[in-house]
């Protein structure tokens, strides 16, 4: 598929070029970000250069992974990064981080929804998974606000830096943001009272 830009009330969601590495690469100083998430540390230019030029490019051509750049619609302000990635048929996973300089905003909560709905819309999915490291309290706040229902937690679930870790799970179906699904869903019923 070929990159797709999104836009919301605030922000333009487009994907990276060459042009953005020197911004990925600042961001991903921050040590909260890498922290939180699976990016190498320390984070080289060269994984910048790899993740503008080669790894968000064959995501979108492969269909196998749609990144964005969150950016503000006046000039080239990155605000964040955002990613669905193809799970299954059907499923995706979405994982997202922000800038030091725009979180508090609201900014990742606006571009979680405007992708989840174009991934229900466009890339026939009906089920979009959250997963964070469990501790990750600013990344559950954006899903939570972005509509997502947590499931749980997945003991030893994900590998950050070398250690297997357990994580929240969170889920978004189209019917959370009143729209159709490509596939019937029946949810289990109501429990039926006291037993």
């Amino acid at each position: 598929m070929d990159p797709v830009t999104l836009t919301t009330d605030r922000l333009v969601l487009r994907t990276v070029t060459a042009r953005h590495t020197d911004s990925v690469y600042a961001a991903a100083q921050d040590p909260d970000i890498q922290r939180w998430t699976t990016i190498p540390v320390p984070y080289l230019r060269e994984h910048a250069r790899s993740f503008t030029q080669q790894v968000a490019p064959e995501g979108w051509a492969c269909d196998t992974m749609y990144t964005w750049g969150v950016f503000l619609p006046a000039g080239e302000d990155l605000v964040g990064m955002l990613s669905i990635t193809m799970r299954s048929p059907g499923t995706a996973e979405i994982g997202f981080w922000g800038t030091k300089e725009h979180r508090g905003h609201g900014y990742l909560t606006e571009a979680t929804r405007g992708a989840c709905h174009w991934a229900f819309t466009r890339a026939h999915v009906d089920r979009v998974e959250w997963r964070a490291e469990v501790g990750n309290h600013p990344s559950r706040a954006v899903a939570e606000r972005a509509g997502f229902t947590v499931e749980g937690t997945l003991r030893s679930a994900i590998t950050n830096k070398g250690v297997r870790r357990d994580c929240w799970l969170a889920s978004l179906l189209p019917s959370d943001l009143s729209l159709p699904s490509t596939t019937p869903y029946v949810p289990r019923p109501a429990p039926a009272g006291p037993q």
